[in-house]
């Protein structure tokens, strides 16, 4: 059989069982409800939560956070499916991407310079390290385990997109609690804590999701 045909017959396949977008549907809010118990256990949202959604930098960390997610899984959607072509939802990964520009010329643009070294160092870069794949984990399990209703031809890539939109997701709920709102601390420390979420869900996805 070419390989043509068995990707042909792979993708029929998924969509007579369960798919992966359902299996999705079905997981993503168990794993997002178990981060929000740790999110419970562990954290609080912040004080000044709705006085600061009046600024810009507190809703550029959801819009920023939330859009990643929903990109990324718009692709691990794609990727489940063999023969589905990714290069779309590669593209929209931009939006994400020129959003962080954006927000990083704005506050080197409107904020004083002696201003820009604080607010990337902030007060919790240690926590966001570690809480944001905390909050991640939960959902990066639930979207591997929904992952393995389909046939991803990329498991390692595929999972990495899982991770990814596990950080994204895990960001957006730690950003409830954290009061670092510079978009310079965001690109860094939240972004250690994302990649660390995608390098786990590309090593993973490489053995959990492979046929």
């Amino acid at each position: 059989m070419r390989t043509d045909d068995l990707i042909r017959g792979l993708a029929a396949d998924t969509t007579r069982e369960a798919s992966p977008g359902r299996a999705v549907t079905m997981l993503l809010p168990a794993g997002f409800a178990v981060a929000g118990l740790l999110f419970v256990l562990l954290l609080r949202v912040r004080a000044d939560f709705l006085p600061m959604l009046a600024t810009p930098w507190l809703p550029f960390k959801f819009a920023l956070t939330l859009s990643l997610a929903v990109v990324a899984l718009v692709l691990l959607l794609r990727l489940a499916r063999p023969g589905i072509k990714a290069v779309p939802a590669v593209i929209a990964l931009l939006v994400p991407g020129g959003m962080m520009a954006l927000g990083i010329a704005a506050v080197l643009g409107v904020t004083p310079p002696e201003t820009w070294m604080p607010g990337l160092i902030g007060h919790n870069a240690r926590y966001c390290m570690v809480l944001v794949p905390l909050m991640g984990a939960p959902i990066l399990v639930a979207l591997l385990l929904a992952m393995r209703k389909g046939a991803p031809t990329r498991p390692g890539l595929a999972g990495a997109c899982a991770g990814l939109a596990a950080g994204g997701l895990g960001a957006a709920l730690y950003a409830l609690h954290c009061t670092d709102d510079s978009p310079l601390f965001v690109l860094v420390w939240y972004g250690i804590g994302i990649a660390a979420l995608t390098l786990a869900g590309a090593l993973i996805g490489r053995r959990v999701l492979a046929w």
